[in-house]
């Protein structure tokens, strides 16, 4: 069991809607489900470039929901493996194709989501939410459109400048429940707020450095990276596990 919490921040992507899949294993599987016809080194050197290319241009508006980031997530990862010479398909086949990865990929995260939104809506009942979030200015819509509208604040990415693994980010989480709950950082030291998310080195490790407790969703990462399971407070390998260990 954690020690005693007054509050509690999440990740979002990763960890409330795969269940600490890696979005590029999400993603892999929606090749293989479509029959893409490449290997799984070449999908994942499309899958940077699309990752860079969406922090590096405003493809995401703030109005996109989860469904039309994935169609353009997909089509800018589909288009780069016909541009490599890798994908020999006419472009009216591969947006068919990439537009087929993107709905398995939402029918995966609707799925996920019956289980990790009661587990939130229970938490929040209890707890006031903060959601710290590495992503691309339009979460406010997704939560919208999951019907995951529980956190009362937010701090993403793309808004307030500061990235992931920065411990900075998450002492913005801490900042803001303070505000919330109109206490001072002695009446909510940091030891009392729990963050929750299913990467090491870019959730576990940046929260335990400013003090808070963590529980990692410890899942499939995009790479086998050294860890210490001593360092989170807690290790759970599904978020319906989570109300167990509070």
């Amino acid at each position: 069991m954690v020690n005693r919490i007054q509050a509690i921040i999440f990740d979002y992507g990763g960890t409330i809607d795969t269940n600490a899949l890696h979005w590029s294993e999400v993603l892999w599987e929606g090749y293989r489900h479509t029959n893409i016809p490449v290997s799984k080194e070449e999908f994942r050197q499309s899958y940077v470039f699309a990752e860079r290319a969406l922090a590096k241009h405003p493809y995401i508006q703030p109005e996109h929901n989860f469904l039309d980031l994935l169609t353009i997530k997909c089509d800018l990862e589909t288009q780069d493996l016909v541009n490599r010479g890798v994908w020999l398909v006419s472009d009216t086949e591969r947006k068919i194709q990439s537009d087929a990865v993107a709905n398995y990929c939402y029918q995966y995260v609707l799925n996920v989501l019956e289980v990790s939104r009661p587990v939130i809506a229970t938490l929040a009942e209890k707890y006031p939410l903060v959601l710290v979030s590495n992503f691309y200015g339009n979460i406010e819509t997704i939560l919208k459109d999951f019907h995951l509208e529980y956190f009362q604040h937010i701090v993403e990415s793309a808004v307030v400048g500061v990235r992931k693994p920065d411990p900075q980010i998450f002492q913005l989480g801490v900042d803001a429940l303070r505000e919330i709950m109109g206490k001072t950082a002695e009446e909510l030291p940091a030891h009392d707020i729990l963050v929750v998310g299913d990467s090491y080195s870019k959730d576990i490790l940046p929260a335990t450095k400013i003090g808070c407790q963590t529980v990692w969703l410890k899942g499939i990462g995009w790479d086998n990276e050294t860890v210490d399971e001593t360092v989170p407070t807690h290790i759970i390998r599904h978020i319906k596990d989570l109300p167990e260990v509070i």
